[in-house]
């Protein structure tokens, strides 16, 4: 039997943190200035016109999934991505990445089932919240536990997509953890440039910070070679061997006690799997849910949906029934998910 001064160990990952928001006060990311409001429209009108379809593909016709996926906050990172050159750039940017989406089975392949065997030691683990309310999502490569392939990267896109849902209001980031400690083995340089690569230009505006520790000389001279390949507005948040609390990034009960905070998680594959799935879907189905019913159109603010959950919450309502892509319920969706 465990010692009374033994901590409580965590199995599970935690839900968004509850939050006051008030709907009418916008975050700074969607105070526009005239000329940004501008190009913003000029995007929005592109993909809202009546009968748009995605050029050079068969069945271009946007589905709901796509249309869910073009939020204000979406169409505005990508302009911000393109440092407000143009709506046409943003469009650009967009199309190209509305068609690697489909052609990269963000939709259909990348599935739990799928990249579940990527999982089963714990190497990539989302917990916890930083001080700015981003989700955390940890590395540790030396609990990796599968040869190089194009699966590792899918697992890397399916924890990109969750962590998305698991953002609150106004929160559009993520904080990145990475653990080089016990000897953990690099990632080939090619593996690292086409994650790079996707994260840039498919997944721009998603990264808050990126925190590294353990860096022994062999991975340091690794950042070194990667570094050209990092878009230089990313590099300034990537910082390495730094005190999590003594520098106020995170509160000791949302940080992992291997760096330096109090929660004592321990991975347990058949406890936290299934239960971040679950949860996963719960929330997705309450995003579809709210997204609906604001018309379930291109442009919709996540600020809106977020809003009306966390107002929902409070209350103690709940948000009633939902449904997720294909007007499946919580527990179908976390199924088909899986």
């Amino acid at each position: 039997m465990a010692a009374e001064s033994d901590p409580v160990k965590i199995y599970e990952a935690c839900p968004p943190p509850h939050v006051s928001v008030d709907p009418s006060v916008l975050p700074p990311q969607l105070q526009l200035t005239e000329t940004q409001q501008a190009l913003y429209d000029d995007v929005l009108k592109h993909f809202d016109k009546e009968g748009y379809v995605l050029p050079g593909v068969e069945d271009g016709a946007l589905t709901e999934a796509e249309k869910f996926w073009l939020s204000c906050e979406c169409i505005l990172r990508f302009l911000r991505a393109v440092k407000w050159a143009s709506a046409q750039a943003a469009i650009k940017r967009l199309e190209e990445t509305l068609k690697w989406r489909r052609e990269y089975g963000v939709y259909d392949v990348i599935t739990a089932s799928h990249v579940e065997p990527e999982a089963v030691t714990g190497k990539m683990v989302i917990w916890g919240y930083d001080i700015d309310n981003r989700p955390a999502l940890y590395l540790r490569p030396s609990k990796q536990n599968t040869e190089e392939s194009i699966r590792q990267v899918h697992y890397v896109v399916w924890a990109l997509e969750r962590l998305t849902e698991l953002m609150g209001p106004g929160v559009e980031t993520l904080s990145l953890m990475v653990d080089f400690a016990d000897r953990a083995k690099n990632p080939s340089l090619g593996q690292s440039r086409a994650v790079l690569s996707i994260l840039q230009t498919h997944y721009p505006e998603r990264l808050g910070r990126a925190l590294v520790v353990n860096v022994p000389w062999l991975v340091n001279t690794f950042f070194k070679l990667i570094t050209p390949f990092i878009d230089p507005l990313t590099r300034p948040k990537l910082r390495f061997n730094p005190n999590c609390l003594s520098e106020g990034l995170f509160a000791p009960d949302q940080l992992l006690s291997e760096w330096g905070g109090s929660a004592h998680f321990e991975y347990d594959h058949e406890r936290y799997w299934d239960a971040l799935v679950r949860m996963c879907a719960e929330r997705r189905e309450l995003l579809w849910e709210k997204w609906r019913e604001r018309g379930a159109k291109v442009g919709v603010r996540e600020w809106d949906v977020k809003c009306a959950i966390e107002l929902d919450e409070k209350q103690g309502r709940g948000s009633g029934e939902g449904s997720t892509p294909g007007g499946v319920d919580a527990a179908t969706s976390a199924a088909a998910a899986a």
